[in-house]
């Protein structure tokens, strides 16, 4: 059999602060796709089109490509309710975005990158969440993805209301079908075992046919710490494999995720070399 091949990006700020250090890498350990988030300390979500212009010009020029808009959008309260979460990371307050529409600029924003791919969230997490509740929400944005044909990818985050991977099922579960196929399960596995929810088979198995990207990076489960990929408890040769026997698409997004800011770019250099090391033991291109 066959498995679909990936395709390396890495996400910018993991690596440093500014375009010059992300575009350096890039081309040091030639990587070809930089999802972008930060920059210098802000949100994309927080510039002007004309700045994040500024940007996409010189990620073009450096040759490289930006599949994903790795957005903060609904990765805040929502209306009404209470968060029950302490420090988020990468956290954005949408009154701070620059236009009064903030949904509509984070795809202005993936228009400028040429992202096809937009990352959401699922609030913060809230007492009394149900997986029905986000429905309308998504429903609303379902309909700007279609008109501005970008897929938006659900990531599931420790301190939002989609946390694990389970929940990722529970919320594509209640999605009323015919649900449309730009909606995407964004699997991010070790968020989830940071939660000490391991994914079973049966819930890679719901979700793998929908899927076209996934997050990478590591757990030391004892020290309970974000650690490069490779260096942590996670059998990443086998969940590859898992996930990536029932996938439908010829080629799967591999966005490196560290989340080691004492040591971004040599984490990041290791968990790229992981990434290209464990494919090749499981028979998988990395491109």
């Amino acid at each position: 059999m066959t498995l679909p091949r990936l395709a390396l990006a890495v996400i910018g700020d993991e690596i440093g602060p500014t375009l010059d250090e992300m575009v350096s890498f890039c081309s040091e350990h030639d990587v070809r796709r930089l999802d972008m988030r930060t920059l210098e300390g802000r949100s994309l979500m927080g510039m002007t089109l004309k700045e994040v212009a500024v940007i996409a010009r010189t990620i073009e020029k450096a040759g490289l490509k930006v599949p994903t808009f790795v957005s903060p959008v609904l990765k805040w309260p929502a209306a009404g309710k209470g968060a029950t979460t302490g420090k988020v990371d990468f956290a954005f307050d949408p009154a701070t975005c620059p236009v009064d529409d903030p949904l509509a600029h984070a795809f202005d924003i993936a228009v400028v990158l040429d992202a096809r791919r937009l990352r959401v969230f699922s609030h913060l997490s809230y007492p009394g969440y149900k997986p029905d509740d986000l429905v309308p929400r998504f429903e609303g944005l379902l309909d700007l993805a279609q008109s501005y044909s970008i897929d938006l990818e659900l990531e599931n985050e420790p301190v939002c209301n989609v946390g694990t991977v389970r929940d990722l099922v529970d919320f594509f579960g209640a999605f009323p079908e015919p649900r449309s196929p730009i909606l995407k399960p964004l699997v991010d596995i070790a968020n989830s075992w940071s939660m000490d929810s391991r994914p079973t088979d049966a819930d890679i198995a719901t979700l793998a046919g929908h899927v076209d990207a996934i997050h990478l990076k590591d757990r030391d489960m004892t020290a309970n710490r974000t650690v490069p990929l490779g260096d942590g408890d996670i059998p990443w040769a086998d969940e590859l494999k898992r996930l990536l026997r029932d996938v439908k698409v010829p080629e799967v997004l591999a966005s490196i995720e560290t989340h080691c800011p004492h040591d971004g770019r040599n984490a990041t250099a290791r968990s790229v070399a992981a990434l290209r090391r464990i494919a090749g033991e499981i028979g998988v291109t990395v491109v």
